[in-house]
C-alpha cells in the first residue's frame, strides 16, 4: 500500500505539471495571436473581438473592444509582424529588378521659413472637424493623408477637408505595411483609395504617403505610374503613441526647422492631444515667423 500510494502521488504530480504546462502553452498561444487591424476589418466598426489574455479550464475567453481602441492599442504597443520568407524574396527581387523610382519627400523648398503640416489616418467625424476649426482660426492650409475605408465610412467629413481648402493625400485602404505586400495588393490598397477619396470629395489625391514611412521599390514605382507623389515626413511627434500634450509639443518646437514636414494624426485611436497641441504649436510656429504651405 505505501508503494501504491508513493506511486500515486508520483504520477499526480506529474499529471498537475503536464496539465500546468498544458494551460501555459495554450495562453502562449492566445498571446502570440496578432490583433486585427480595426481598420481593415469591416467587423472593428461593430466592435472588434480580441482574444483574452487568460484561459480558464483550457478554454479561451473572448472580450469586445471598440474598434477605436483595438487600433491604438496596435499602433501604440504592437511591433509590425514578422514578414514572411516569400515576401522578404519579393521585396528582394524588386530591388534588384527595378531600383528605388524615386525618393519620398521628407523636406519643402519653398523658402527659409516655409513648413507644411500633414495630418495622417482620418477622416475622423471626432477630430477632424476639431483640427479644421483650428486651421481656420489661423488661415493656416494642411495636408490630410486620408484611408480610403475612413474616407468612405465618412464621406460628409472628407468633403469638409475639400471644402476648407486642404489637400487631401492617398493613404492606402486598410492602412497596412505595403512593404511586405506583393504587387498586386499593393496596387490595390492604393486604387481603393484612390476611388474612395474621389468618391468622397471629387478629388483624386496626387500625393501618396506610405503606412508606417516602409516604402518599397514597387511602392515608389507604383506611385509614378499612377503619378502620385510619394511623401514622407521629416518631424514625427509620435503624437499617435499618446506621450502628452508637453512631449508632443516639445517635440515639434524642438525638430522644426525651414522645410520640415510635420507629421501628426486625426484617426486611428484617441487624438485629443494631438488636438490640445497643435492649439499651442500653430501659433507658436506663427510667432517664429515660420509660414505654413503644402506639398
Amino acid at each position: 500500500m505505501g508503494a501504491e500510494k508513493a506511486t500515486a502521488g508520483v504520477t499526480r504530480r506529474v499529471l498537475l505539471k503536464a496539465g500546468g504546462l498544458t494551460v501555459l502553452g495554450i495562453y502562449a498561444t492566445v498571446r502570440a495571436e496578432p490583433i486585427p487591424d480595426a481598420v481593415g476589418d469591416p467587423a472593428a466598426r461593430r466592435g472588434q473581438v480580441t482574444l483574452a489574455n487568460a484561459v480558464t479550464g483550457g478554454e479561451r475567453r473572448v472580450r469586445h473592444e471598440p474598434a477605436s481602441r483595438t487600433l491604438t492599442r496596435r499602433r501604440a504597443t504592437r511591433p509590425e509582424p514578422v514578414p514572411t520568407r516569400a515576401a522578404k524574396a519579393r521585396l528582394a527581387a524588386a530591388r534588384r529588378d527595378t531600383g528605388p523610382a524615386g525618393e519620398p519627400m521628407r523636406y519643402l523648398d519653398d523658402g527659409p521659413k516655409a513648413i507644411a503640416l500633414t495630418i495622417d489616418d482620418g477622416p475622423s467625424p471626432v477630430y477632424t472637424p476639431q483640427i479644421l476649426r483650428l486651421l481656420e482660426k489661423y488661415r493656416v492650409t494642411a495636408t490630410f493623408s486620408m484611408i480610403g475605408i475612413e474616407a468612405g465610412a465618412y464621406p460628409g467629413v472628407a468633403r469638409e477637408v475639400a471644402a476648407a481648402g486642404h489637400l487631401i493625400a492617398n493613404h492606402t485602404w486598410t492602412h497596412p505595411n505595403l512593404q511586405w505586400l506583393p504587387p498586386v495588393l499593393v496596387a490595390d490598397q492604393m486604387d481603393r483609395a484612390t476611388a474612395a477619396i474621389h468618391a468622397a470629395t471629387g478629388r483624386t489625391p496626387d500625393l501618396f504617403r506610405a503606412p508606417y514611412g516602409a516604402w518599397s521599390p514597387f511602392v515608389l514605382q507604383r506611385c509614378a505610374e499612377v503619378r502620385m507623389i510619394p511623401l514622407g515626413w521629416s518631424v514625427d511627434p509620435r503624437d499617435w503613441s499618446r506621450p502628452g500634450v508637453p512631449a508632443i509639443i516639445a517635440n515639434i518646437m524642438r525638430n522644426t526647422r525651414g522645410g520640415s514636414i510635420i507629421l501628426e494624426h486625426d484617426g486611428g485611436g484617441n487624438r485629443t492631444q494631438t488636438v490640445a497641441a497643435l492649439k499651442s504649436v500653430i501659433p507658436r510656429l506663427l510667432a517664429a515667423g515660420y509660414r505654413f504651405r503644402t506639398p
